[in-house]
C-alpha cells in the first residue's frame, strides 16, 4: 500500500503521520495514544512533556506483557501440535 500523510490529534496537539496502514487503523492507534495521555495527565497533574514520557512507559508494559502472554501461548499451541500428532 502507497504510503500517505494522515493527521491526528494527541493531547490536544495535531500531529501529521506517514503511514502505509489504512488512515482507520492509523485513527484508531492514535485514539489509543490520546487516550492513555490524557489518563495519564489527568492521574499525574504532569505537563505534557513528562506525561508523555510515563505514557511510554505505561504502553511498553502492556507491549511487552502482551508479547510475552503471546510467546506462551504459543509454545503452549506447538506443544499441544506436538502432542495431537
Amino acid at each position: 500500500m502507497e504510503k500517505q500523510k494522515i493527521t491526528v490529534s494527541v493531547a490536544g496537539k495535531p500531529y501529521t503521520l506517514v503511514s502505509a496502514d489504512p488512515p482507520e487503523y492509523v485513527k484508531r492507534v492514535a485514539a489509543y495514544v490520546d487516550r492513555k495521555m490524557r489518563e495519564t495527565m489527568t492521574v499525574t497533574n504532569l505537563p505534557a512533556a513528562q506525561a508523555a514520557v510515563l505514557a511510554c512507559f505505561n504502553l511498553a508494559e502492556e507491549v511487552m506483557k502482551a508479547q510475552d502472554e503471546n510467546r506462551v501461548l504459543r509454545r503452549q499451541i506447538e506443544e499441544q501440535s506436538v502432542t495431537n500428532d
